[in-house]
């Protein structure tokens, strides 16, 4: 893993943590704690015993409730079901408190906007965890992406973690690919091609769900995505077409492991500067506006 970034100028924003599930534990609190951005402060889960495995790694405080968490942090992490961060981030946001908001929002629309919501109304930082967007190779791919004059597109997202294993968890099992990988591709799609306008589905988003969307500048792209599919490693690919040679993104042979230090340096820098980058709550609710919007075939 290579980071390249230079010395952190500032005192580690002190975060907590809500949830200590598998994601919880192998990506936000890990992250978190290695620093030297961030703090892992505090975790809380509905589990003490899940909270306080999640906690021991770090060193972290094991808090008794939300609010003592509250009490420990000046910004909080989610890690739970998106019903559960619909429900905490907004008391996060009204209590002052910078949020690390997890994909999607919410379970529906509505949860989507009273989080975002929130947080526009409390005037508190906010970042969007959209992974593979912090790292090197899928912004070199963006930045070529917006001088390309792109007509059409093809993508896929697609694993086999809902046939088993810690992730094929309640809410993806019930949701299936479309709110838990959807975002990941509608985000590419909509800032690589152009803004989508409109979204038409055919298929089941628990088996296989295919999407055409449409584009503000005449374009029209396509998605594939499943997290039922038996593939040895997940595949994330879109490939843009036009006049100019085509241009592919293929995350096959990248690190993700550089995405979360510069994930967790944005965070920090947004936290101390008081500004939320690109990446934030309202762009969060955009793709989950497109997500609502789907018109199933």
């Amino acid at each position: 893993m290579t980071t390249d970034l230079p010395p952190w100028p500032h005192r580690p924003a002190e975060v907590g943590l809500v949830g200590a599930g598998p994601w919880a534990r192998a990506m936000h609190a890990r992250v978190l704690a290695a620093g030297p951005e961030t703090r892992l402060a505090a975790v809380w889960a509905r589990r003490t015993d899940a909270a306080r495995e999640a906690a021991a790694p770090h060193a972290a405080h094991v808090a008794a409730d939300f609010d003592e968490l509250l009490d420990h942090c000046e910004a909080v992490a989610f890690a739970v079901p998106p019903a559960v961060q619909a429900e905490l981030a907004p008391l996060a946001a009204k209590a002052g408190k910078a949020v690390l908001l997890e994909k999607p929002l919410g379970p529906d629309l509505i949860a989507a906007r009273r989080v975002a919501d929130a947080v526009a109304e409390a005037g508190v930082v906010s970042q969007f965890v959209l992974t593979k967007r912090y790292h090197p190779t899928t912004r070199a791919f963006v930045d070529a992406a917006r001088t390309l004059d792109v007509r059409g597109a093809r993508s896929c997202y697609l694993h086999g973690a809902f046939l088993a294993g810690e992730m094929a968890t309640g809410w993806r099992l019930e949701h299936g690919a479309l709110l838990d990988l959807g975002p990941h591709l509608i985000d590419l799609l909509d800032t690589a091609v152009g803004p989508i306008t409109g979204i038409r589905a055919t298929g089941d988003p628990r088996q296989w769900i295919e999407l055409t969307c449409e584009h503000a500048n005449g374009a029209v792209s396509q998605a594939s995505l499943s997290g039922s599919v038996n593939v040895e490693r997940a595949i994330t690919r879109v490939e843009l077409f036009g006049p100019d040679r085509p241009l592919v993104y293929d995350t096959a042979e990248i690190d993700h492991e550089e995405c979360w230090p510069v994930l967790r340096r944005e965070f920090a820098t947004a936290v101390r500067t008081g500004t939320s980058a690109e990446l934030d709550a309202r762009y969060g609710l955009r793709l989950q506006e497109l997500l609502d919007g789907i018109v199933f075939a």
